[in-house]
């Protein structure tokens, strides 16, 4: 069994290398995408897009959210899901957070699509946290390559 420490800045290691860790922020530096408020480690909705038999298939990992707190939009390749994380529980009398790891709030995700799609034609489910799109893509969109001659 070992015992829980708290960490002594004058110990051997910390008079070794003093800014140990200090590389990894720098070398990952511009791994991270840039968004307006600085930089965003990864994108909250987290997806797999695919495409097979004429269209498109996007699960979106969207945890936590009820369905009717999802909105998905389509204009033309354009492709938008939202949704609201909502907080259920109000911090009762007497009770103390320890620790709080959830964010509640508004994310999205905006992506673009290669071809045109069928509006009419997609379909939605949001099953244990998966939102699952199928999207058909609009008849004739399909990329031709002309031969010159």
């Amino acid at each position: 069994m070992s015992n829980i420490t708290r960490f002594d800045p004058f110990s051997e290691i910390a008079r070794i290398d003093p800014f140990m860790g200090v590389d990894d922020v720098f070398n990952n530096f511009m791994l991270r995408p840039f968004s307006r408020g600085g930089f965003e480690m990864e994108p909250q909705i987290k997806m797999d897009v695919k495409e097979m038999n004429g269209e498109y298939r996007i699960d979106a990992e969207i945890p936590g959210v009820r369905k009717d707190d999802i909105h998905v939009t389509i204009d033309g390749k354009r492709v938008s899901i939202s949704a609201e994380v909502k907080q259920e529980k109000e911090v009762k009398e007497g009770e103390r957070i320890i620790r709080c790891e959830r964010s509640y709030g508004m994310t999205s995700r905006t992506f673009n699509l290669a071809e045109e799609v069928d509006q009419s034609k997609v379909q939605a489910k949001y099953n244990n946290g998966i939102l699952e799109l199928s999207i058909p893509k609009k008849p004739g969109s399909a990329r031709k390559e002309i031969a010159i001659s």
